[in-house]
């Protein structure tokens, strides 16, 4: 078959294989459908399917359908951390500042914490760091993978509890929002290279400059043009960023989060969101299950997501709970806001994806946190629909 025969029927599979298992086995109660395109990705990745169907494997994906379905990966997730970016809604938090900042802060402290002493621990074995780590950036690195909170997915499953829109839920929007800001800044932090220094400081001090006049553009740009012109921007910040050692994906997420969600029409830009999950993330999921390994033993990769999950969690609630506690909030709210922000999926995904990219980490606990942000997202409507009926 030819090259282009063969990409066609590996996009039949990424598209048609998660579906089928999710329509078929009812699973949109537990998990939404990137979700199961995440798992999908996984089992056809080279340590299930590229074991046990060798020849098959090898046949779909070769080096140059490989090529040509990361090429569509990267352009979906720098859209899709882009959105993310617009939506933030810095505006909020700043007017319940004091709320927001207790809450955010306590939210991403404590399971930043367990999951440093997890990472800790993973130091002191061979094959979970990776060949370009320092020690620190590994145990930062997996410390705020278990922070994370998935931003655009938790509208998702808001929606699906019907609490997006109420007071509930966009308290809990100033809270994730606040985090992923600290999120990304980690991460460059992380990333910063002391041999490219000038080139990374020149990015700054350049996305400052012309990010502020493009904040003045865009404004008096018609609403038609705004599109382009952030399509434009997205690619301008992520080459820079990439040219500058942070990371294409840094540079996405930066070049949204200077815009105001008011620029745009918020329904189209919820289509926009949805379209890109639709028609462009699942090749990113199927990229990424392409990169997972258990070179280490599934026993021991399933331990260390295992426990990385307990970390992300319970510090998570832990966290919650001490702001609950502090401002005084009604019984039982403080369990359903730590159960929503400990939502991971894509986010996390994203992030963990740019830590192998540097050799921060390596396949092994890439495969342990991928699959822990899995369980993560799949455990939170379960267990938050309960709660907010016996809340209400």
């Amino acid at each position: 078959m030819s090259t282009t025969e063969i990409f066609l029927i590996a996009m039949l599979i990424i598209f048609t294989l998660p579906y089928l298992i999710w329509r078929l086995g009812r699973m949109d109660y537990y998990a939404p459908l990137v979700v199961v395109q995440i798992i999908t990705g996984v089992l056809l990745g080279p340590g299930i399917f590229g074991n046990y169907f060798p020849d098959s494997y090898n046949f779909v994906f070769t080096p140059t359908v490989i090529q040509s379905l990361n090429g569509i990966a990267w352009w979906a997730v720098m859209l899709f951390v882009c959105i993310a970016g617009v939506e933030l809604d810095l505006k909020k938090a700043w007017v319940h500042r004091k709320e927001s900042t207790i809450t955010a802060g306590l939210a991403l402290g404590s399971p930043l914490l367990l999951g440093c002493l997890v990472a800790s621990g993973l130091l002191m074995f061979d094959g979970w760091v990776g060949i370009s780590a320092r020690p620190w950036q590994f145990v930062m690195g997996v410390g705020m993978a278990c922070a994370v909170t998935a931003l655009p997915i938790l509208i998702l499953l808001m929606e699906k509890l019907e609490i997006l829109r109420q007071p509930l839920g966009q308290r809990i929007l100033r809270y994730a929002s606040l985090d992923d800001i600290a999120i990304w800044g980690v991460l460059a932090l992380i990333l910063m290279d002391w041999q490219r220094i000038g080139m990374q400081v020149s990015f700054m001090f350049a996305f400052i400059v012309v990010g502020y006049a493009f904040r003045q553009l865009m404004p008096k740009l018609k609403m038609a043009d705004r599109w382009y012109a952030m399509l434009i921007w997205l690619l301008l910040c992520a080459w820079g960023a990439d040219w500058a050692g942070l990371h294409f994906m840094v540079g996405a997420f930066l070049a949204g989060a200077v815009m105001e969600a008011e620029w745009f029409d918020q329904e189209k830009m919820d289509m926009l969101r949805s379209h890109v999950l639709l028609a462009f993330m699942p090749v990113f999921f199927l990229s990424t299950g392409l990169r997972t390994n258990w070179a280490l033993g599934g026993e021991a990769v399933l331990i260390a997501a295992f426990v990385l999950l307990v970390a992300s969690i319970s510090g998570k609630l832990i966290g919650i709970h001490i702001a609950g506690k502090l401002l005084k909030w009604p019984a039982g709210e403080a369990s359903i806001i730590g159960w929503l922000l400990q939502t991971k999926a894509l986010i996390m995904i994203i992030f963990v994806n740019i830590l192998l990219n540097k050799h921060i980490i390596s396949s092994n606990t890439f495969t342990a946190l991928l699959l822990m942000a899995v369980a993560s997202t799949m455990l939170t409507v379960p267990i938050v629909a309960p709660k907010l009926a016996r809340l209400e």
